[in-house]
């Protein structure tokens, strides 16, 4: 029988049913060595939360996550919480010996996100931060060809994550439109997931210079009500303080450029996460909204032959495509997060710390910083990148 692993999860909404659905369902896919059992969520509004653990299969509940981290039946901590109570429950469970595994961004500062890396290497836990589109098995084999030398030196890497869900002016005021709560705004929401894969495929960014803008400065205060919808809480109304969009331009440490835009202004467009990778034998071009397909140029095609091939990645050979269907049987978004937890799981079971974990997280929060002080005073910031005290937790 397997060894089980026992989760508490702190929140219950958007990405509470995310990763949930990932745990309930590795079984069904993957052969872990151990298993993950949903022990406990955890939410401040009581009856929200028992509702949520029938609904997603929970074995209990609790309604302060102090006592979910005292709990001698929990040995991972997961976080779905709003942005600016990461620091705190990483921290306190780490101390108490829990693995963590957090969404992103890692915290709210610099600052916050070394105390949090600090506290998951000395106590020797097991540490993941959620940057699931590295899980996209696209994805994972642009890595597999770029590490193969098939795209040559890397000239630029460009991306843009684009959605449109906060454009209407009376979309109310929800705490990812809060810098207290949030950090910053398609920032640290949309464009710390873009810095995350071009350090995954291409190299640590090492200088930026950035622009924000805030388009709709006060809307009428609310909550969110599921996935990215929200409700108004009333006639008040208060102030954005978050960017709504950011373009960012940079430097790698391996000489290659970077372009990122990231905004929630870009009418029609509900999740496009983009990316294209130039190097000096060919380029790759990827886009979340069809997630299973990888655009690849090679130089090296026949002259009349040349141009971008749609590689449809569900073959068995893919990265984790053997887990799932015939070729040509799509995944969705869900698989990215199942991928993640199954490493996630093989890390527990192996004490071999897997990625991105924490010290990710922490150079991402470099990024981060460097953008926002780019933006502010419209200078030229060199990223003042960690340096790596130790990349195994166990």
């Amino acid at each position: 029988m397997k060894k089980q692993v026992r989760i508490g999860l702190v929140g219950y909404q958007f990405m509470g049913k995310a990763h949930s659905h990932a745990y309930r369902s590795l079984p069904f896919f993957f052969d872990t060595e151990v298993e993950p059992v949903l022990a406990a969520i955890c939410g401040r509004n009581e009856t929200a939360v028992k509702e949520a653990a029938n609904q997603m299969g929970f074995e209990s509940y609790e309604t302060d996550w102090r006592s979910l981290i005292e709990r001698d039946d929990i040995d991972v901590i997961d976080i779905v919480t709003p942005n600016n109570t990461h620091a705190e429950i990483a921290i306190a469970a780490a101390k108490a010996g829990k693995h963590v595994l957090t969404e992103k961004p890692l915290a709210m500062s610099v600052e916050e996100a070394e105390e949090m890396h600090d506290a998951v290497v000395s106590n020797q836990v097991i540490h993941m931060i959620c940057h699931n589109y590295r899980f996209v098995p696209a994805l994972t084999y642009a890595k597999k060809l770029i590490e193969e030398g098939k795209l040559g030196q890397i000239y630029h890497f460009r991306a843009n994550y684009l959605q449109d869900f906060i454009m209407s002016p009376e979309f109310p005021l929800i705490w990812r439109l809060k810098k207290d709560v949030a950090g910053s705004g398609a920032l640290g929401d949309l464009a710390a997931h873009s810095i995350d894969l071009a350090h995954y495929l291409v190299d640590d960014l090492t200088e930026i210079q950035a622009l924000t803008k805030t388009f709709i400065k006060e809307r009428p205060v609310g909550e969110m009500s599921g996935g990215l919808s929200a409700t108004r809480a009333g006639e008040e109304r208060g102030s954005v303080t978050v960017d709504d969009a950011v373009a960012i331009i940079g430097t790698f440490a391996n000489g290659a450029m970077a372009t990122f835009e990231a905004t929630r202004f870009a009418g029609g467009n509900r999740n496009r996460n983009q990316i294209e990778i130039n190097g000096e034998y060919g380029s790759i071009r990827w886009n979340m909204e069809d997630m299973n397909k990888l655009e690849l140029y090679l130089a090296a095609d026949a002259e009349g032959m040349q141009g971008f091939r749609t590689i449809d990645v569900t073959e068995e050979s893919h990265p984790y495509m053997d887990a799932y269907w015939a070729a040509g049987h799509m995944i969705g978004y869900e698989h990215t997060f199942i991928h993640l937890i199954h490493e996630f799981m093989q890390g527990i079971a192996t004490g071999k710390q897997p990625e991105p974990n924490f010290f990710d997280g922490l150079k991402n929060q470099a990024v981060l910083a460097a953008v926002e002080q780019a933006a502010e005073t419209g200078q030229r910031q060199v990223v003042e990148l960690p340096e790596i005290k130790t990349k195994s937790s166990k």
